[in-house]
């Protein structure tokens, strides 16, 4: 999914979301070590996607956060 898609989502959605492709990201991992996984760059496309989602919440926490 494109940054720009995933701006659009809601601070919850997101969470949501990071939590599926964390699972999903396990369920490749297992897929590889059983030598069953047929596209290995999805695992580096979903530690990618996963970063993407943490950088758009820390963004957002950034700018919510008042200066002291």
């Amino acid at each position: 999914m494109k940054a720009h898609e995933l701006r659009q989502l809601s601070d919850a959605e997101l969470l949501k979301r990071i939590a599926e492709e964390e699972q999903g990201l396990a369920n490749l991992r297992f897929q590889k070590v059983l030598g069953q996984l047929e596209k290995p760059h999805r695992i580096s496309a979903a530690r990618k996607d996963i970063a993407r989602m943490q950088s758009i919440l820390r963004e957002r926490s950034m700018t919510t956060k008042k200066p002291q």
